[in-house]
């Protein structure tokens, strides 16, 4: 690769760094509170330090508006020792606020609010603020009708349509909790989601099309119906095929989306407000220890957390264009979405980012003129290794960010943006997760990007890396975790009695410390550096897959006894998923068995879950508990000593091990 890691691949201009919000917030807290900061790192510290201050601070900055005052910037639990931990910190107590009210205290006749493209309808559409209004403010009025109320879970099964953002914002106008799957899952894995927090109403798709193909989702529809004995209602969409619509009249108690959007709304668009604690949507684990995990964010938490992580950290501005490639599985979508709270126009794509080829992104790039890019790793890895240079088809003189996330992009990956794309661009690099529907590590206007680098810890993310005594350590290998509550990390797991699924998920290895589960470094510089999961969870595509799912569907076939899969990542940002089976007497590992345990994965649950390979082997190790050894093999595949990969003595099957010890990687197999 060109270049060096002490050269920066972008240093933002003099200019560009006195016009950044970051800035004017600096700015801001000098003449407003009377605190001077040397640079970021001093910005920092004070902002994990001084977290009651420091968040309040960002209520101000951005004008909150709350229906009732706070009596509390933070009330945190008992002992920091206990078990509790950071579960029960109460934040910004006693006001009342709603989401979805300050996204439209921006709605303008001057701009569109949304720009939608897809594989079936390429040419751009645009919904304009008034359109946008009127239709929240109907199928909000339909919700009422319908009983759904303050408290009462509304869920999807929806491409990232306009319909989408629709559904959400009425959603959260009425006080009501939201949460979706893309139309992408099985429908095993959206019973195994919704089932758990009793949704009272569906919004549900006819079947989308992805990579030119029509697919069909009716009869899963119907199926998922039948599996979610509680909803009342059903609001029936026909994305797929718009001229016939009346699919519907096959689902017991529903109603065409058109026939909604008709329902009067005399008043007009009315917010209800909530306590800030009040759960805005429910997010879901990968399901790598049994069922996903139901993870319930605040109203407030996300409200204040969004406007910090991309007016702060990614200087997004009222006026602009913001896109990130995602589906409405992925919490990118709902952050993503956050960037209406600064007052952009969001852009929305629905299919495959490589059909008809990789230049469909960057064509919407140019045409919807998009000002805030962001994609996956994968994405940006594709593209460099098909040879893409989007600078050569197009123009992006209004392009200001590219951001990427759902795994570590490689530096190989930084220095194809700047070669292919553009070479003054500011690339941001960020990692959190779904945990907190934000990031933890991130962009920053004020600083120069390194190759293979994320540029900091964002403010009020108290992250550090701990060695193996529990020390933290800088420019070491260590653990990633975060010393002090954040306003969006969950307020519990839906249906998790006395937290214990929250508590064991995130502070069983440190206690009164939230561990997040990947292995970092922090740079000389203060930036920071992902090496990948320190857990057995897989990360396909930035997307994580629970384990258990795909052993219920590969383990369902009568010729497999047992199964065992792994993520390992690859020099390049490659990834390698194998998958290995343990046949059933009699039978062999043949390519029509190979392509069916294919076929099983991808039409349970997604082409995510579909292995790069699939080998046989005699047993599956266990722990003496019986647990599968998922992180050692992991470990003896990367190439770590068996002895020290796991201890023999814990082993029910300590030879299985020997299976893995010889294994040699297909390169050509690697992601």
């Amino acid at each position: 690769m060109a270049g060096s890691t002490l050269t920066p691949l972008y240093t933002p201009t003099p200019r560009s760094r006195e016009q950044s919000l970051l800035k004017r917030y600096m700015d801001w807290l000098f003449i407003k509170k009377g605190l001077y900061f040397r640079d970021y790192d001093d910005l920092w510290d004070w902002s994990v330090t001084d977290l009651e201050d420091f968040w309040e601070s960002i209520w101000q900055f951005f004008d909150v508006q709350g229906h009732t005052p706070y009596n509390q910037v933070i009330v945190k639990p008992g002992s920091r020792s206990s078990a509790a931990g950071m579960i029960g910190t109460q934040w910004f107590t006693g006001a009342t606020l709603n989401y979805a009210e300050h996204i439209f205290r921006h709605k303008t006749t001057q701009r569109p609010a949304l720009l939608f493209a897809s594989e079936q309808q390429p040419r751009l559409m645009t919904m304009s603020w008034a359109e946008l209004e009127r239709q929240v403010a109907a199928v909000a009025a339909y919700l009422t009708q319908q009983g759904v109320g303050i408290g009462d879970r509304v869920v999807s099964v929806l491409p990232n349509c306009p319909e989408a953002v629709v559904a959400f914002l009425a959603t959260n106008a009425v006080g009501a909790v939201w949460s979706s799957c893309s139309p992408d899952f099985g429908t095993a894995s959206i019973v195994d989601r919704f089932q758990q927090i009793e949704p009272k109403l569906l919004f549900a798709v006819d079947g989308y099309t992805y990579n030119g193909k029509p697919i069909d989702k009716t009869n899963a529809m119907r199926e998922l119906r039948v599996s979610l004995p509680t909803l009342q209602r059903v609001v029936w969409i026909p994305y797929l095929n718009r001229s016939s619509p009346y699919a519907a009249e096959k689902l017991e108690r529903s109603t065409l989306w058109t026939d909604v959007l008709d329902t009067v709304a005399p008043e007009g668009l009315q917010f209800e407000p909530v306590p800030f604690d009040h759960p805005i949507w429910i997010l879901y684990s990968s399901g790598t220890t049994g069922k996903p995990k139901a993870i319930t964010h605040s109203v407030g938490g996300c409200l204040l957390e969004h406007l910090k992580a991309l007016g702060l950290h990614q200087d997004v501005r009222a006026g602009e264009t913001y896109f990130w490639y995602s589906t409405t599985g992925w919490m990118m979508w709902n952050y993503a979405l956050g960037s209406m709270l600064l007052g952009t126009t969001l852009v929305l794509y629905d299919g495959a980012a490589g059909y008809p080829d990789l230049s469909v992104l960057w064509n919407l790039a140019e045409q919807a003129r998009i000002n805030h890019f962001g994609g996956g790793a994968a994405f940006y890895l594709a593209c460099l290794r098909a040879g893409v240079r989007p600078n050569l088809m197009n123009r992006f003189p209004q392009l200001r960010t590219i951001g990427s996330t759902g795994s570590p992009l490689p530096p190989e990956g930084f220095q194809w943006i700047y070669e292919a794309v553009k070479s003054d661009v500011w690339l941001i690099s960020l990692s959190g997760g779904t945990d907190v529907c934000s990031g933890f590590v991130g962009g920053n206007p004020l600083l120069p990007v390194y190759a293979g680098e994320i540029q900091c810890r964002m403010l009020g993310c108290k992250v550090e890396a701990l060695d193996e005594s529990a020390r933290p350590v800088r420019g070491e290998l260590g653990e990633m975790v975060i010393m002090e509550p954040m306003p969006s990390m969950p307020i519990y797991f839906w249906n998790d009695p006395g937290n214990k699924r929250y508590f064991s998920s995130y502070f069983e290895q440190y206690p009164g410390i939230w561990r997040h589960g990947d292995y970092i470094r922090i740079t000389e510089r203060s930036g920071v550096i992902i090496y990948g999961r320190s857990d057995a969870t897989l990360n396909r595509d930035g997307v994580r897959i629970g384990t258990s799912e795909i052993y219920s569907a590969v383990e369902s076939l009568p010729e497999i006894a047992d199964s065992l899969v792994v993520g390992l990542e690859q020099p390049g940002g490659r990834y390698f998923l194998p998958l290995f089976v343990v046949l059933r007497n009699g039978y062999s590992l043949t390519d029509e068995l190979v392509s069916r345990i294919k076929q099983q994965l991808r039409s349970q649950f997604s082409p995510r879950h579909v292995p790069d390979a699939v080998y046989a082997i005699p047993e599956v190790p266990y722990t003496i508990s019986g647990k599968k050894l998922e992180t050692p093999v992991k470990k003896i595949l990367s190439g770590v000593d068996p002895s020290l990969a796991a201890s023999k003595d814990t082993l029910r099957n300590p030879t299985a091990l020997d299976a893995f010890v010889h294994f040699t990687i297909d390169s050509e197999s690697c992601r």
